[in-house]
């Protein structure tokens, strides 16, 4: 069965399709292992060698992986389920497949080993421009560049390989074909690069390339981000979207909005941001004008769902007079668009949390919400329990100061188990 690339586009007849993700998971105990049984040919869907995505699995699940291409094994250690690696999958593919200006799957990545970055260009819209390489899986790349690209590690070793042989099999008389062989690797490396980004000299080309440059230069000046606190890059998420709102930008920027959350390891807490931002009183029209806003950050992030159902209780402290009756409603409209999923919302229900608002006004809350509780209960009776919830962070959690109306990163201790538990956590995405 096949599905669309960019599964985001529902059109049936969507050009670009690739192999649904068959998983086999093999052994037991400590060897229990999963292999991607199609992951050949996935990957040639997406122009990619199947080393790429297999590894991004592997970063993303903190699991050691292994690659075996000649028997067409690709596997990644632990008990893995095929649609939690589907889902991981649109996350790799969103970062090192699709042009991020058409968001077309018709690109290729140009490796430059000498300068440690990774190129993109699309074949489709013409957009050149270089790739984030802070995720892991960019130094993966770097040091095993796709087997067609000029100045691979593999034809570098293929080359030594050569000089070799022809230096221990033969004598003098075959030093004219060293010639070829001795050719500086970093120089052929140069040159692929020049004939791919400074092929043209026209105006355009030159200040394209300059934009690329400044573009690039910016990425490095701005990964220092990463290194302040949890707070820190909260707030600095917090001023771009209200500077974007402020500049009347805010509609058209639902992909900045969320490079910059992903730059800045905060995605997961996007949509309680979001919410502060965009939502007030009449939010179940917002709800309809932000959507793509919000999938953008929930799709299939459950995280992200239980901030955004954070953010809406936020939201109800700051307009109680006018939220408060119409609680049941607004959640069916943020179930409808598809932002917050089903298990989600009852998991939410069942238990009252203080983390945002007053316990008195959360009770309320839930006491408002719940016929649509009952309600999603009962449209649900064959479905028979909700997944697991992920592991949640024990040590640090963001709160909402009512009084000052902005995000605070605390480290706590694990409760007692009769203590409230941990509902919203950070994990990084």
């Amino acid at each position: 069965m096949s599905v669309n690339v960019n599964r985001s586009v529902a059109d049936q007849f969507y050009r670009y399709k690739m192999p649904r993700l068959i998983a086999k998971v093999e052994g037991k105990g400590n060897g229990i292992k999963t292999v991607i049984v199609n992951m050949t040919d996935v990957a040639k869907a997406l122009s990619r060698p199947p080393t790429y995505p297999t590894k991004f699995f592997g970063c993303e699940l903190g699991a050691q992986t292994q690659f075996d291409a000649k028997n067409d094994r690709f596997i990644v250690n632990g008990s893995h389920e095929a649609n939690k690696l589907q889902d991981m999958l649109d996350i790799f593919i969103r970062k090192f497949v699709l042009c991020p200006e058409c968001d077309n799957p018709e690109t290729d990545l140009h490796i430059n080993p000498k300068k440690q970055t990774i190129g993109n260009s699309c074949k489709a819209c013409g957009y050149r421009g270089m790739l984030d390489t802070r995720h892991k899986l960019c130094t993966f790349i770097l040091k095993n560049p796709p087997e067609n690209e000029p100045g691979s590690v593999k034809e570098k070793k293929e080359k030594k390989n050569r000089k070799k042989d022809k230096e221990n099999g033969s004598g003098s008389g075959e030093a004219g074909n060293h010639n070829d062989i001795d050719a500086p690797d970093v120089v052929d490396g140069d040159d692929d690069d020049d004939e791919d980004w400074a092929e043209e000299t026209t105006e355009e080309a030159q200040r394209r390339r300059m934009e690329e440059i400044s573009a690039h230069a910016k990425n490095l000046t701005l990964s220092e981000d990463l290194e302040k606190t949890l707070e820190e890059r909260v707030n600095i998420f917090y001023n771009f979207v209200k500077q974007k709102r402020e500049d009347g930008a805010i509609d058209a920027a639902d992909k900045e909005i969320l490079a910059e959350a992903e730059r800045l390891d905060v995605t997961a807490m996007g949509p309680l941001i979001l919410s502060e931002l965009l939502f007030d009183e009449n939010i179940r029209d917002q709800i309809k004008k932000y959507k793509r806003h919000f999938l953008r950050f929930c799709v299939n992030n459950k995280k992200a769902q239980k901030y955004l159902l954070g953010g809406f209780e936020c939201l109800v402290k700051l307009h109680q007079a006018q939220l408060l009756p119409r609680v049941p409603v607004i959640l069916k409209d943020l179930y409808d668009a598809d932002l917050v999923e089903e298990d989600v919302i009852l998991s939410w229900a069942e238990k009252v949390s203080k983390k945002y608002v007053s316990k008195e006004l959360a009770k309320e809350i839930h006491a408002k919400a719940a016929p649509f509780i009952k309600w999603l209960k009962e449209a649900e009776e064959e479905s028979e329990g909700s997944e697991e919830e992920e592991a949640e962070d024990e040590n640090v959690e963001v709160v909402y100061d009512s009084s000052a109306r902005e995000l605070k990163v605390e480290t706590v201790k694990p409760d007692k188990p009769d203590e409230e538990e941990d509902y919203f956590d950070i994990d990084a995405i």
